[in-house]
């Protein structure tokens, strides 16, 4: 997916158990698949998984997991990720990764969340904006829309018809509030669901703390439009928030859909269903 990415195949992962972690070592190892851009997931046995970073630019996010991840799971309504065990460089892979709990659940579809998925994805957010932890890391998503602003005129060639719709998000006021914490990747590949409740969130690499818009991207990914009227009132932000989501939803898809149209096509499609339904809402308002 990235000029610059390693490969990562189930030898390197077994070198790595058998040098690091020789009690898992002979545990079954198998590929997941995954529509995550940043990290390898590999499952353990039954009830690990190892993910190693793909990418440079995602090593941080080990760091981020076993420091703050233990602090935010006894305080969060659904299951998040446990940090198991941390593995060092060894076998010619240069980077930390990690051993984590595997936790069971499926990927919700495009648009296809119904009510009590709307209820849970509010209660998490709401959950995550009532932590107070010292010293929590700010969030990059966390910070005002115009830092997407390059990459997304950039992807407008793709969409120009968005234009009117990012420059009216450019426009909104920013959020005035303190700093609150964001998981800020709610995407569909890092949602898990078991008849249609949320289960799990997973992969917290861009938490922290700021804006808490950018964590209302499920309404125009994985809720349907009545289940989204339902997100928006229980969640609990004001009516600017609400559309500076709807710009984070806009940007994402943006910037997403001409980078990963032929490197992963399951994200590309998120992408483009979130310009989709983020244009087709803004054609409504009009």
């Amino acid at each position: 997916m990235h000029a610059d990415e390693l490969p990562i195949e189930i030898p390197l992962v077994r070198r790595l158990l058998e040098e690091q972690f020789p009690e898992w070592a002979a545990l079954p190892v198998e590929r997941v698949p995954s529509m995550g851009t940043d990290n390898a997931l590999f499952l353990l046995g039954d009830h690990k998984v190892v993910r190693l970073p793909r990418i440079e630019w995602a090593t941080g996010g080990i760091d981020k997991d076993f420091r703050w991840l233990p602090l935010l799971a006894p305080m969060l309504p659904v299951a998040i990720p446990e940090p198991l065990a941390r593995g060092r460089p060894a076998a010619g892979f240069p980077w930390d990764w990690g051993v984590y709990s595997w936790l069971p659940g499926e990927n919700p579809g495009l648009g296809s969340g119904g009510a009590a998925l709307a209820l849970d994805l509010a209660g998490f957010v709401r959950a995550l904006r009532e932590i107070e932890l010292e010293g929590a890391p700010a969030s990059r998503r966390g910070k005002g829309l115009a830092t997407q602003d390059e990459r997304a005129r950039q992807a407008l060639f793709e969409v120009p018809e968005a234009l009117g719709a990012w420059e009216a998000a450019l426009a909104l006021p920013e959020w005035e509030g303190p700093p609150v914490w964001l998981h800020a990747d709610l995407l569909p590949g890092n949602l898990l669901v078991r008849g249609g409740r949320l289960a799990a969130v997973i992969d917290f690499a861009v938490a922290g703390v700021g804006d808490p818009a950018c964590d209302l991207i499920p309404a125009w990914s994985v809720l349907s439009g009545e289940a989204r009227q339902l997100f928006r009132r229980e969640a609990g932000l004001d009516d600017a928030t609400w559309a500076r989501g709807r710009g984070w939803a806009l940007s994402l898809g943006l910037i997403a859909l001409p980078y990963y149209r032929e490197t992963n096509p399951a994200f590309a499609a998120v992408a483009r269903h979130l310009v989709d339904e983020v244009l087709a809402e803004a054609n409504v308002r009009s």
